[in-house]
């Protein structure tokens, strides 16, 4: 069960690594432009508050990826359950695809660690 736990952990953080680039680097490119399903026009115009938000993500990312490199299960609990609290808003305020993107693998991974 540990390991389910650490390869659920270790995938959500390398999601929200590609989110972080997606968000900073790839806004007003193709494969941003296809991933949040915006128009070039507003992704130019809003290509500074997408990279903030990438830069949270990966902050998510580190705090998920500490926790593994300590073994501190209080920690992943912790960024976990940041990662859900973002998808569940993220689903209500932005877009429903976030609960399924953010938010489901939160609570799987939660229930994962808290398990083992």
């Amino acid at each position: 069960m540990i390991l389910a736990a650490n390869i659920a952990v270790a995938l959500i953080a390398l999601l929200h690594i590609w989110i972080l680039v997606l968000e900073m680097f790839l806004w007003d490119k193709p494969a941003g432009l296809k991933a949040f399903g915006k128009p070039l026009e507003f992704a130019r115009a809003t290509k500074v508050l997408a990279a903030n938000q990438g830069l949270y993500n990966g902050f998510l990312a580190a705090g998920l990826l500490w926790g593994l490199a300590t073994g501190k299960v209080d920690v992943q609990i912790f960024f976990l359950a940041c990662v859900l609290a973002a998808g569940i808003y993220g689903a209500a305020t932005a877009s429903r695809k976030i609960l399924f993107i953010q938010a489901v693998p939160a609570t799987i991974g939660l229930a994962l660690v808290v398990l083992a």
